[in-house]
């Protein structure tokens, strides 16, 4: 399963330099709006230490974890749903990725100009979330009016749609984003046919500066009213030091460690961002263990055995037997998996078992 999270912002938030810090890669952070044009894509590995544990007790020559891809889409800015800027192919973009990590400045530095003149998170992100509303609302209109035709011909199917998007198009003409709109289930697959921006899960990246003035850090009155925002919105959001983990990002991990608690920072925020893009769309890990690999398989929560083998082949669905599980905790407590079988916790499992995060598992077909 492919989870691909579009890094979005203002010009100058700090994109590619998270981007960077997230891939390792070099692609160009410079400070002028417009210069990553073409988004770039990385392939990150999802932070797992399970992964090394299972590998000592199975003796595993390689480690295979599961992967988030990220893309750097250029900054935005106001008037991009109008064709401002370089909207239209940034919209584009923004479209064929799974889910949106809204990054916002926190911090205030004279060297680096905000594209607004002034740094003000919540009105960032007003401005971000509008334009996308904005391209949203004309996709919107112009389905209804398209399927209007449909529905007065009597097709059942127009007719729903109809009806789901009369009320939806109020909602984005209103500043709302889609993913806040009641729908029922067959309203939500309706929705989903017209890839709205919107629609997608969002995840906010607060990007702070070693060194600088953060506003979370001096409780200022700006990070109070985004804080509140996060609240009143139920909005997902992570704290990261985008620049000092590009700085780091050649470093072994130990001397990672040394360096942040030089300054005094525990927790760049890098990896809490890539589980929490990991988990915002529902998905969970299982792994498949032994002397040639320890592998992490992404699946969506709550999926059933035969789902779950889906991710190693379609084999493991459609001819799907049982399986043989033992929870992460417990495969550790044994020592081996022949020690979790004495202790009864390597359990046989049927079609309609459900899938738990970190369960071990040999499917048998």
């Amino acid at each position: 399963m492919q989870l691909s999270v579009g890094i979005v912002g203002l010009p100058n938030v700090g994109k590619s330099t998270l981007f960077n810090a997230l891939t390792r890669s070099s692609v160009p952070a410079e400070n002028y709006p417009f210069c990553t044009i073409d988004p770039s894509v990385g392939v990150v590995a999802v932070p797992d230490p399970r992964l090394e544990t299972l590998s000592k007790i199975s003796g595993s020559e390689k480690i295979i974890p599961a992967i988030v891809e990220f893309v750097d889409i250029a900054g935005l800015v106001r008037g991009a749903a109008s064709g401002e800027g370089l909207g239209n192919k940034f919209l584009a973009n923004i479209r064929e990725v799974s889910m949106i990590a809204e990054v916002v400045r926190i911090f205030e530095d004279s060297d680096i100009h905000h594209v607004s003149g002034t740094v003000d998170p919540l009105a960032d992100i007003e401005v971000i979330n509008l334009e996308l509303v904005l391209a949203d609302a004309e996709t919107v209109s112009k389905r209804l009016m398209n399927v209007e035709r449909d529905a007065k011909r009597g097709d059942k199917t127009a007719v729903a749609e109809q009806a789901v998007l009369a009320r939806l198009l109020p909602h984005l003409e209103g500043g709302q984003l889609a993913n806040s709109f009641d729908m029922t289930i067959e309203e939500k697959k309706i929705v989903r046919g017209l890839h709205l921006l919107t629609m997608k899960p969002f995840l906010y990246v607060c990007n702070r500066k070693q060194g600088s003035y953060n506003l979370d850090e001096q409780n200022d009155e700006r990070w109070q009213r985004l804080v509140d925002f996060f609240a009143s919105s139920g909005s997902e959001y992570v704290i990261v030091d985008a620049g000092m983990e590009h700085e780091l990002k050649d470093l072994e991990e130990n001397e990672k460690l040394e360096f942040r608690r030089e300054y005094g920072a525990q927790d760049s925020g890098i990896e809490s961002l890539i589980r929490a893009c990991y988990h915002r769309l529902g998905l969970m890990s299982y792994f498949t263990t032994g002397e040639k690999e320890t592998r992490a398989w992404t699946v969506e929560q709550g999926s059933t055995g035969p789902q779950a083998g889906a991710a190693i082949h379609s084999d493991f669905e459609t001819k799907y037997i049982r399986a043989q599980v033992v929870a992460f905790e417990d495969l550790v407590n044994a020592g081996s998996l022949a020690k979790a079988r004495e202790a009864g916790k390597l359990r046989t499992e049927g079609k309609e078992y459900i899938v738990k995060d970190g369960d071990v598992i040999e499917f048998l077909v």
